[in-house]
This record gives structure tokens, sequence and C-alpha cells, in this order.
């Protein structure tokens, strides 16, 4: 490890997606004394992040309304005009946009159902991506490839123009530029889809 290295993160937080699964939208949850959407801002906040960005559907109210809330600066959202289209197209909509601080070294794919992920989960990752600048990072718990996936800017560039249909092809794609840190965060196994991934959440986070 080179001492003095660190990473610009910037982050893209995706809030466009329907949460069908869930019967409500995931990203307005209760967590804590905010919601799923504000903790996610506040974790990625104090690890610190370069810059944070929303990535959201053009016609949701109720996300611009929680994003007013929160008072998060209308310049760092994100509209996604075709939501319908999948995460992806989401990933791409904010690989494409041209607000990011030029600062930034890197950016992390941030899903909406991960609140539980602990706070030394996220700083580990991006010690891990300041190690290893030219990789595409990603956590792994038991020899399993999870999320926030870490890119750096080529990576990013190449992943705005892919053709695949998902972030999982596009991985499998570049997987030669791929190094995963294993960690201890029983949260990596658990993604928040189903109102009973919910309340597992909730216990790993506030054992409640």
């Amino acid at each position: 490890m080179s001492h003095g290295r660190s990473a610009s993160v910037g982050v893209m937080i995706l809030a466009a997606g329907k949460s069908s699964r869930m019967g409500r939208p995931k990203m307005l949850l209760p967590w804590g004394d905010t919601t799923v959407l504000g903790h996610l801002i506040k974790l990625w906040s104090d690890v610190p992040a370069g810059q944070i960005a929303v990535v959201h559907a053009s016609a949701d109210a109720a996300i611009e309304a929680e994003l007013d809330r929160l008072k998060f600066p209308v310049e760092n959202r994100i509209v996604n005009p075709e939501p319908d289209r999948g995460m992806f197209s989401s990933i791409q909509c904010a690989a494409r946009w041209d607000g990011w601080s030029a600062t930034l070294t890197h950016w992390a794919i941030v899903l909406g159902d991960q609140p539980h992920l602990q706070a030394r989960t996220l700083a580990a990752m991006v010690e891990f991506t300041a190690q290893h600048p030219e990789h595409i990072c990603q956590p792994s718990r038991h020899g399993h490839a999870r999320h926030p996936v870490l890119l750096p800017g080529k990576a990013l560039r190449r992943l705005a123009a892919a053709n695949e249909q998902n972030l999982k092809q596009f991985l499998q794609a570049m997987s030669a530029e791929v190094k995963l840190l294993e960690l201890n965060d029983p949260g990596l196994d658990l993604d928040m889809d189903h109102p009973a991934d919910y309340e597992k959440a909730l216990q790993l986070a506030f054992g409640k």
C-alpha cells in the first residue's frame, strides 16, 4: 500500500425504481430519524464522498418532495426519463451525466436496498479503491461479490456507452479489471426487496 493515496468518490444513489416487491417506495421507508434515502445520503456524506447525486424518475413527486425536505441540492439530482427500462438505465444516466465534479477519481453505484451496511464497510471500500485505483472494486462476503461497486473513470466511461443489458453483464465483461475485498459485514448478504427484508435490515442496523 502506498501511503497518502486517496480516492475522491462520486456517489450515484439509485432512487428511480418502483419498489414493486416492497409494496411501497423503498427510499421513503422510515430509517432511524429519517428515511432510507436520507440515511444513505448521510452515510455517504460521512465517508466523506466527493459528491453525491440522486437518480430519480422524471415524474416522482414523492422522491422530489423528500429531496426538498432533506435540502438536497437540485443541481445534484439526475432525472431518468425512462425508469421503466430498469436499474441499468439509471446507472447509465448517472454515468453520462455532465454534472460530476472534475476532481472526482472514482464513482460508487449505491443501491437503495442496503441502508443497513456498516459505515466502516463503506470506509474500507473507499480505502481499498484508493489502493487499487485502476480497478473496479467490490466488497465480497463468503466469496460472493456484493454491492456497492466502485469504478475508476475509465470504467465509468465504458459503462456510459455499454451495450450490456444490466450491471451484472457489464461486470462480467469487465471481470479482468474487478478486485474484491472480503469483508465481515452481515448486511452484505441482505438485499432489502420485500417487507420481511426491511424488518431484517432494521434488526441488523438497530437491533430491533
